[in-house]
């Protein structure tokens, strides 16, 4: 055991357990999941036990902890951290970048991008900068932000048509993200996109109706763009099985048309 781990026996036990309430499973339950006992469990969590590499990335697994934290729930333990986390430019990463730029080539001229676990703009295609050709200089400097572009007054929340559907949206997937990582720089990020006035005109009665909408299969964003109507539905893709905390951050966004019409300007604009 490291110094670490003797000086503080009940970190990792600690982390534990709040990822355990998080999650709002019980002792039992994650002994029955894990193939342990309620005992053994109790005893990691109060310090009395300290559980072995294995078991501890076990019950992370069942736990769906994020695996920036697993590395952080070893650490606790007194153990090294299992997964790396290389930058993006590195050369071993280099058939995922070609893989990632070929699929955002790919989808156009629909809009597709890519962002990390904070919602930055890792790789984006045409279709994309299209829709953001208007957005001041301040907006698009690195690192370029999907949520603080899309709901900034000066960005393109003015010209979503329907503003509260789509940012009250947009503002549950950042709390439903806090939730599952706790991670404190999204937190700040909810915190500042929230607090962003909202453009006049816009009806920000949350109890009111609905904009009205022609019927979709899923929530559009419906947004103009020079003096044309577009509405996207999103869609949102991740790793399967990552070994690595940067690939298993890495989200793909694409914006699908959700009428004809839409895929039509796309088609022309495109040349």
């Amino acid at each position: 055991m490291t110094a670490a781990a003797r000086k503080n026996p009940s970190e990792v036990g600690t982390l534990l357990r709040g990822w355990r309430e998080r999650r709002r499973v019980s002792q039992l339950e994650l002994a029955l999941r894990a193939e342990s006992s309620a005992r053994h469990i109790s005893f990691v969590e109060t310090g009395r036990s300290r559980p072995s590499e294995d078991f501890l990335l076990r019950l992370a697994e069942h736990l769906d902890v994020p695996m920036r934290e697993r590395n952080a729930l070893l650490l606790a333990a007194g153990y090294a951290p299992r997964f790396k986390e290389t930058p993006l430019d590195d050369p071993s990463l280099g058939v995922l970048r070609e893989g990632l730029d070929t699929l955002l080539r790919g989808y156009e001229p629909y809009p597709a991008f890519i962002v990390d676990a904070t919602f930055n703009v890792i790789a984006a295609n045409g279709g994309i900068a299209l829709l953001m050709s208007s957005a001041p200089a301040h907006l698009l400097t690195e690192p370029l932000n999907a949520m603080r572009l899309t709901l900034h007054p000066e960005g393109l929340a003015p010209r979503i048509r329907n503003l509260r559907e789509w940012r009250g949206h947009l503002l549950a997937q950042m709390e439903q993200q806090f939730a599952l990582t706790r991670s404190q720089p999204l937190r700040e990020l909810y915190e500042e996109v929230s607090a962003y006035p909202l453009p006049p005109g816009t009806d920000t009665d949350a109890a009111g109706p609905a904009t009205p909408m022609v019927p979709y299969f899923a929530l559009p964003m419906v947004i103009e763009h020079e003096g044309q109507v577009l509405s996207f539905v999103s869609s949102i893709s991740t790793f399967n099985t990552p070994m690595d905390v940067t690939v298993a951050e890495l989200a793909v966004e694409t914006l699908l048309p959700a009428d004809p019409a839409t895929a039509k300007y796309l088609h022309s604009a495109r040349g």
